[in-house]
């Protein structure tokens, strides 16, 4: 597992844009895996100006999403599809018709079944990963089984406490979601996890321990053959990372 140290937030989207493009150009017909949240925004608008400015081209490329919540259409604000659409992919030249991100109404079972059948024909370049402060990865909560594939998970208070700063209340905020399991993100030819604010948690046994431990998802990382964690130096400083 490779480390890096970014200065500040900026810098790590940098760093990380860096690892996409340089893919991306190599390979203008691959799939990569995306993630939602707070920590690749900053790169996103990267990616972006590098699409306008620089002539990056996704035009070839496919893209699938980790999750999505049980409950929410598409057009929701607060859905990952509106997530996606509104902070990279309105804003770059992909096709839409090649980007995925699970349908969470409806037939649940049918959804996760075309969720699994995609992922199971699919091989994913590089699959971005952030963290939750429990060392959740997609929506794979903490315990003592994980699964493999893609699946229904219901939320830790702690997940739902952690995301009810997007919705008006925390009665708002869903507590199932679809993810990828944990198999389906260890496959991915290489693995992208961005880290930083309030991380201590997850940060400090991925990075300070070496124990594997399904209480904190995130620690799988250290099995994959390619995985690269950037890392702010603020958050890197708070957990006493030696670099």
């Amino acid at each position: 597992m490779r480390v890096i140290v970014a200065e500040d937030t900026q810098a790590a989207a940098a760093v990380a844009a860096d690892i996409i493009e340089k893919i991306v150009r190599a390979e203008p017909d691959c799939t990569l895996g995306l993630a939602t949240g707070s920590s690749p925004v900053a790169m996103y608008r990267e990616l972006i100006r590098r699409c306008k400015d620089e002539g990056l081209d996704f035009s070839g490329i496919h893209t699938v999403n980790l999750d999505e919540y049980v409950g929410l259409d598409g057009s929701h604000e607060q859905s990952y599809r509106y997530f996606m659409n509104t902070n990279l992919l309105d804003h770059i030249n992909i096709d839409k018709s090649n980007t995925f991100v699970v349908k969470a109404t409806g037939d649940i079972e049918e959804n996760l079944k075309e969720f699994n059948d995609i992922l199971d024909n699919t091989d994913i370049r590089i699959q971005l990963l952030g963290v939750g402060p429990d060392g959740h990865l997609g929506f794979n909560e903490p315990g003592a089984v994980l699964y493999d594939k893609a699946h229904q998970e219901t939320l830790d208070d702690s997940t739902i406490e952690a995301n009810k700063r997007f919705f008006e209340s925390k009665e708002e905020v869903p507590t199932k979601a679809l993810t990828m399991g944990m198999g389906n993100i260890m496959r991915a030819k290489e693995l992208l996890m961005i880290i930083g604010g309030n991380k201590e948690t997850a940060a400090r046994k991925l990075l300070t321990e070496e124990m594997i431990d399904p209480l904190c998802p995130a620690t799988f990382l250290r099995l994959h053959r390619n995985a690269t964690v950037i890392i702010e130096k603020e958050l890197a400083d708070r957990i006493g990372y030696k670099y």
